[in-house]
């Protein structure tokens, strides 16, 4: 289990790192020319528009919006922790793969004593490291050694059920790194709306001479920012409800087949 613990941490350095670096190369080549090429370009007044032209909307464009480094850091976090519910959701698919197949070979009628097992568990035991670890091999190696230890049935459904919420709560446990972040990317916002409003109000002074593009810029971070945050947030907390859910079915999973295949074929005597 150190193994996997310590590819995770390293997959999860690597994708912070990987995630800034594509983050900040987007915008430093596309999203800051082009607002600032927009931003650049004179606005034109409603009421000052040649007849058939339409008016000009330089802060409604989207380049505009993402411009500022709260948004940066925003997409950044996001980024971040789609690639680690990515990573976790690959675990699911392939601990999903396992259920396809027969680690337990009954024939027709046929049943597991106490006695055998230890026969029933080598199999299990012959199989590569990473694949022991995953949750149905290691919960049914659980079962058949409570099974053979005690001789009780209900002791190794009972070994089952424990692994199966153990399982739970270290998958639960592995995605507290993207609730940080799910919390985190708000907070950003948070951070570029407190600048924006300070932003605005050392322009006040400005607007009291008839001058409100600074008021305008200011108020423009504030929402932006706030916008920016909220939606990466949605999008982040989606696809981690969507993990969550495809973990409960594989562990509920997991568990129906060891008790079909298992539990219900155990006899004492």
């Amino acid at each position: 289990m150190r193994s996997v613990f310590g590819r995770e941490a390293l997959f999860s350095a690597i994708a912070l790192l990987l995630s800034a670096i594509l983050i900040q190369t987007i915008y430093a080549t596309l999203i800051r020319p082009r607002a600032d090429a927009i931003l650049a370009q004179p606005i034109v007044a409603q009421g000052q528009q040649k007849s058939g032209e339409p008016v000009t909307h330089n802060l409604r464009s989207v380049y505009v919006i993402l411009k500022d480094y709260e948004q940066e850091i925003a997409l950044i976090l996001a980024t971040w922790a789609l690639c680690l519910i990515g990573y976790q959701g690959r675990e699911v698919a392939r601990n999903r793969l396992l259920l396809e197949k027969d680690y337990i070979e009954l024939g027709e009628g046929h049943v597991v004593l106490p006695d055998d097992a230890r026969a029933y568990g080598r199999p299990i035991e012959s199989l590569p490291r990473d694949e022991q670890e995953m949750l149905l091999p290691r919960a049914l190696l659980v079962a058949l050694n409570r099974f053979g230890a005690t001789r009780s049935v209900q002791d190794s459904a009972e070994a089952v059920r424990a692994e199966c919420e153990n399982e739970l709560d270290r998958l639960d446990a592995q995605l507290s790194m993207v609730r940080f972040t799910a919390w985190a990317i708000p907070a950003v916002g948070f951070v570029g709306t407190v600048r924006g409003i300070g932003r605005a109000l050392q322009e006040a002074q400005g607007a009291l001479h008839g001058d409100i593009s600074g008021v305008t810029l200011g108020l423009g971070v504030t929402f932006n920012a706030t916008l920016t945050a909220l939606v990466s947030c949605i999008l982040v907390m989606f696809f981690l409800h969507q993990l969550q859910q495809a973990q409960d079915r594989l562990v509920l999973d997991a568990r129906m087949y060891i008790d079909r295949r298992l539990i219900r074929n155990m006899r004492v005597h």
